[in-house]
């Protein structure tokens, strides 16, 4: 798994409107892995990072959640819980493998993890993230500590 120092790995993948993403990392950015669309865990994730978007984007943080759902399993996930960020479709697996985030075997699920990158560069991971208050906390951390400000 990629840890705090570590480049960014080079990523591409299908978002949940079909478009190709190649995210640069180049601003602070956060990349969310979560097990599957539309479980009680990753809903109530997914609708609390829609919730923070707005100040996720007055700090200047672009957020992406991975899993290893298909993209029209992400284009139905992100209606239903209202979220207008990227969802990274990862159904072989390559997103997760390139952060190195374990799979049994590619088409299973994703351990919910969370990384931070800033100028291209991992900054923070977290493992075993709780998915209630994992939006929130995590964005006032990184204002606490100085790793983003409020515009």
């Amino acid at each position: 798994m990629l840890e705090p120092g570590d480049p960014a790995p080079d990523v591409t993948a299908r978002n949940q409107h079909g478009e190709s993403v190649s995210p640069t990392f180049t601003d602070p950015t956060v990349v969310y892995f979560y097990p599957e669309d539309g479980t009680p865990g990753c809903t109530t994730e997914a609708e609390q990072f829609a919730r923070e978007r707005e100040t996720y984007d007055d700090a200047g943080i672009t957020v992406y959640g991975v899993s290893t759902d298909d993209a029209e399993s992400h284009r139905a996930f992100a209606e239903e819980t209202g979220v207008e960020f990227d969802l990274l479709a990862d159904p072989d697996g390559e997103v997760a493998a390139a952060f190195g985030v374990p799979l049994d075997a590619p088409g299973d699920s994703t351990p919910r993890t969370t990384f931070v990158l800033v100028d291209s560069v991992v900054e923070r991971v977290y493992t075993g993230v709780n998915p209630d208050g994992h939006a929130r906390d995590l964005l006032l951390e990184l204002l606490d500590d100085g790793v983003v400000t409020l515009d």
